[in-house]
Parts: C-alpha cells; structure tokens; sequence
C-alpha cells in the first residue's frame, strides 16, 4: 500500500495541558510523518463546516464552543494505512475505554474533549484536510 494522508486535530484541552509534543511524539514513533500542520484558533463558521455532520445533534454547540475555545493543531499526518494507523493511536472516543497508552487515554478528559480528532476513512481525510490546508501547504513526504 502507497503513503496515505489522513487529518488530526490536537483539540483545545490538549494544547491547554501543554501535551503537543508528546502527541505528535506518538505519531512520528509509529510511522507517521507530519506533512502540514498549523497552530491555529478555529472560527466558528470553520468549526460549524467542519462538524456539519453532527448539526442536528444535541452536543452541537457544545462541541463548537469547546473547539473553538482555544488553539488547536491542525495536522495532516502521512504514512502506511495513515487512517487506521491514527485512529489506533487515538484510542477509543471515549477516553475512559480507550486502551492504554493512547492518546486519549493519556490525555482525553471526556468524551467531548478527548484530546484530538482523526478522519475515520479516507474520503473524510481528504474532505478535512481540504477545509484546513491549501495544496502548495502540504510537503512532500
């Protein structure tokens, strides 16, 4: 399988903790390269586009107030199977039942602010990553 690129946001409480390192540490010791990345606060149209998916559901403007209450990284991570790959490190949604040693077993506080976010397929990787990144930003890995 070629090198494929997948999104990851280091949510606020994250940043908050001072843990950006020791995340991207994880990803980099498991096979992946960062290929963009961007410390930045999200707006909140940015933030109601990029979770449009979720509008309708109860935790909505929850979510978009914890998103956008701080600096998030914003990162394009490339690698082997980059989706499935970050997705294992990340952990379970829920930082409670995540396994051991995960990102949001380490560093998750609930399920709302479990400390990053990945794509979940390929075809989402590339809708998120448009959203954030222009194409001259990405480098080639």
């Amino acid at each position: 399988m070629g090198i494929e690129k997948t999104f990851s946001i280091i949510k606020p409480n994250a940043v908050k903790k001072g843990v950006i390192g020791d995340i991207i540490k994880q990803f980099e010791e498991n096979g992946l390269r960062i290929a963009a990345a961007k410390l930045t606060v999200l707006s909140k149209d940015k933030c109601e586009l990029f979770y449009a998916e979720h509008k309708e559901r109860p935790f909505f403007g929850e979510l978009v107030s914890f998103m956008t209450s701080g600096p998030v990284m914003l990162m394009c991570l490339a690698g082997e199977n980059a989706v499935a790959k970050n997705r294992e490190i990340m952990g379970a949604t829920d930082p409670k039942k995540a396994a051991p040693g995960t990102i949001r077993a380490k560093h998750g506080d609930s399920v709302g602010e479990n400390a990053a976010h990945g794509s979940d397929s390929p075809a989402s990787a590339q809708r998120e990553l448009a959203i954030f990144f222009d194409k001259h930003e990405f480098a080639n890995l």
